[in-house]
């Protein structure tokens, strides 16, 4: 028999890698190795997510999965009364997510002399300066939304270490830390915590630009 925390959270772990081996799955959930590999076996006889050999191996989610898996975050956080803090957490988010986003974009596509947009090759390092600048900014406003969500529900707790640790390798020169999508870079994080809000709401991001 699944336990439904264990299964809440192995759930919710996979949506935000999407694609991934246990382990992976087991450190997002914030479970033990050998526990997630239960869970997702157990998962697998309901149909709510699917293993893949190959090339490429790891665990994903199936469409009833994902459904389920969402509708146990959206009853966690009506049990324990947080949907409107939450809510209003992102909302909030919502306002500083296009400046983040806004923010990649110059990180990753600089102006040249003729004005077009090219490749940064973090060459400038005025310019560099400018875009971390904002960045320190924006997680100074950041910080705080995560702290607030981290007292409502216990595994929102880990998104303000992360992005701190994040930040703080990209303002030491450790540049890979901004964008970079196979380690645990602002990005990443960020992209997390916005599905995270999503998943914990019943949204989607189709809703958002609706």
């Amino acid at each position: 028999m699944l336990a439904d925390r264990e299964l809440l959270l192995t759930l919710h772990g996979l949506r935000l890698v999407g694609f991934a081996g246990v382990e992976v799955v087991a450190d997002r959930a914030g479970l033990a190795v050998d526990v997630t590999a239960a869970t997702l076996s157990g998962a697998a006889d309901r149909g709510w997510v699917a293993f893949r050999s190959g090339r490429m191996t790891g665990w994903s989610l199936t469409v009833t999965g994902r459904a389920h898996g969402q509708s146990l975050l959206v009853e966690e956080a009506r049990h324990q009364g947080a949907v409107d803090e939450i809510a209003a957490v992102y909302q909030r988010f919502s306002v500083l997510n296009p400046r983040f986003l806004v923010l990649c974009t110059e990180w990753q596509l600089r102006p040249d002399p003729t004005g077009e947009r090219v490749l940064n090759q973090h060459s400038d390092p005025g310019y560099d300066a400018s875009v971390l600048g904002r960045l320190a900014e924006l997680h100074a406003e950041t910080a705080p939304l995560a702290d607030r969500l981290g007292a409502l529900l216990d595994r929102f707790t880990r998104y303000r270490g992360r992005l701190d640790h994040a930040h703080d390798r990209v303002q030491t020169g450790e540049l890979d830390w901004f964008v970079r999508p196979v380690i645990d870079s602002y990005h990443t994080v960020w992209f997390e915590l916005h599905e995270d809000l999503l998943a914990t709401l019943g949204l989607e991001r189709v809703d958002e630009r609706r």
